[in-house]
C-alpha cells in the first residue's frame, strides 16, 4: 500500500491568512522541550470546515462518527483555472459518499504573499452539484474556494458537504485511477480544525 500524505507540517512560521492569529512556543525545562503552547485560529494549515463554520444551526466537527472522515477519493484537475465550474466534472464518475479532491496548483504558490491573494474561485453551480452528488468532503489546494460574502461555502456546508482547504501533494495523486481518504480531525467540538488528510492506494 502506498500512502500519500496530503497535510502541510504546522510549524511556528506557518504562512497563514493575515488576520488569523497563530504562535507556536515550546516550553523548555530541565534542557529539553516539555510541551508547546498554541494559540492559534482553527482555520490555520491543512484544516477542515464543518457546517457550523458559515450555517446557523449546523453540525460541528464533534457531531459527525469517524466513518464521515474515511471514503474512496477523487482527483479533479482544475490547474490553469480561474473559475471552476461544472464542466470539471464531465467524464468523471463521482459516486455518492466520495471525497474529491481538487488540484488548482495554488500548492506551488505556498508561502509567497500571492497564494493568499490570488486563486480560483468556484461558481456556485459546482457547488451546488457536488451537493447534488452526496459527495462526504471537497478538499482544495488554495486558501478557499471562494470570497466573501462565502456563497460556496454555504452552499457545500448547508448541504452537508465538508471543506478541507490549504491542502498539499495533490500533484502525487495525478494518475492514480484508485485511491482511498482518510482525513480525520480531532474530535472538537469547534466549527474547523487542523487535520491530517492521507490518501492510500494499492
Amino acid at each position: 500500500m502506498n500512502y500519500i500524505d496530503l497535510s502541510r507540517t504546522i510549524t511556528p512560521d506557518l504562512p497563514k491568512w493575515p488576520s488569523d492569529p497563530f504562535k507556536l512556543t515550546p516550553i523548555v525545562k530541565y534542557g529539553f522541550v516539555v510541551d508547546e503552547i498554541i494559540e492559534s485560529s482553527m482555520h490555520v494549515g491543512t484544516h477542515i470546515d464543518a457546517p457550523s463554520h458559515m450555517i446557523d444551526g449546523g453540525k460541528s466537527l464533534a457531531q459527525y462518527p469517524p466513518e464521515r472522515f474515511i471514503g474512496p477519493g477523487k482527483l479533479l484537475d482544475a490547474r490553469g483555472k480561474d473559475v471552476i465550474d461544472t464542466d470539471i466534472l464531465e467524464g468523471v464518475d463521482i459516486q455518492t459518499g466520495d471525497i474529491v479532491f481538487i488540484i488548482t496548483g495554488c500548492d506551488n504558490k505556498f508561502g509567497t504573499p500571492e497564494y493568499f491573494e490570488k486563486y480560483p474561485i468556484f461558481t456556485e453551480s459546482f457547488g451546488k452539484k457536488l451537493v447534488q452528488k452526496k459527495v462526504k468532503i471537497v478538499g482544495i489546494d488554495s486558501p478557499t474556494p471562494d470570497n466573501e460574502p462565502f456563497p460556496v461555502h454555504q452552499i457545500l456546508l448547508g448541504g452537508d458537504v465538508l471543506i478541507i482547504e490549504m491542502m498539499t501533494n495533490l500533484d502525487k495523486l495525478l494518475g492514480i485511477p484508485k485511491f482511498d481518504v482518510i482525513a480525520l480531525p480531532p474530535k472538537f467540538d469547534t466549527a474547523g480544525s487542523f487535520i491530517r488528510v492521507i490518501a492510500s492506494s494499492p
